[in-house]
């Protein structure tokens, strides 16, 4: 299994990022994938979770109206569209999901947002 996050950065409050993860190794649309992040001296927090179709998506009261996560089974590719994206956003970016008994996870892209 491997998960590599992409599209982090430096945003002004009120922009927007997209964030991207590649995914290999496992039957990519079998799985329901989401989005962690984690920021300075606090826990790993749920942000989104995608089911195995895309048909259902789950959003931390935090994100909701502002994220919007989707995937492509196609490409194995997960997506986070943050818009409005405010200080508190900043944050290291993790895809993830579980499969053979464990939780994996990517190596994280970091999430700036400050003027």
């Amino acid at each position: 299994v491997q998960l590599v996050e992409s599209g982090g950065g430096l945003v002004q409050p009120g922009g927007f990022l997209r964030l991207s993860c590649a995914a290999s190794g496992f039957n990519f649309g079998w799985y329901d994938m989401s989005w962690y992040r984690q920021a300075p001296g606090k826990e790993r927090e749920l942000v989104a979770t995608i089911v195995s179709d895309g048909a259902r998506i789950n959003y931390a009261d935090s994100v909701k109206g502002r994220f919007t996560a989707s995937r492509d089974n196609a490409k194995n590719t997960v997506y986070l569209l943050m818009n409005s994206l405010k200080p508190e956003d900043t944050a290291v970016y993790y895809c993830s999901l579980i499969t053979l008994g464990r939780r994996h996870w990517g190596q994280g892209t970091q999430v700036t947002v400050s003027s």
